[in-house]
């Protein structure tokens, strides 16, 4: 349990440092557009702070261990989260980057995420 607590802990520091650098760097840069930094900040608080708070929870009324599908977690959350970040950078200095490379990234770290999400859930489940 205090794993994912401390998992919990670091992601909501990730998540308030995506914050405020999609609001300085977007101010440093005079952009008002929409922008995926944006999100950048959200998905950490989620899918990272509040999804080990949670985790972190049902292991300890449960006795679940599942390290090999929390590390695809995490590798997939960052993942992820790092492609965001890079297409906000591009979009807000406006980049003549192929955007097909940064999807396609993101596209992965996205399926890490769902795959190992649906095997925690049943490793949550087999040890109910």
């Amino acid at each position: 349990m205090k794993r994912y607590i401390n998992y919990s802990i670091v992601y909501a520091i990730l998540a308030m440092i995506g914050g405020v650098f999609y609001r300085e760097f977007t101010k440093m840069n005079d952009y008002t557009a929409w922008t995926t930094l944006s999100v950048v900040h959200t998905h950490y608080f989620i899918l990272g702070m509040m999804f080990f708070l949670i985790l972190g929870l049902v292991s300890m009324n449960v006795n679940f261990k599942s390290n090999r599908a929390v590390l695809f977690y995490n590798v997939g959350l960052n993942l992820t989260a790092i492609m965001l970040m890079v297409r906000g950078i591009v979009q807000v200095l406006d980049l003549n980057v192929v955007s097909a490379v940064i999807s396609g990234i993101a596209g992965i770290g996205h399926i890490i995420l769902g795959v190992s999400l649906i095997l925690i859930l049943l490793d949550i489940k087999k040890s109910v």
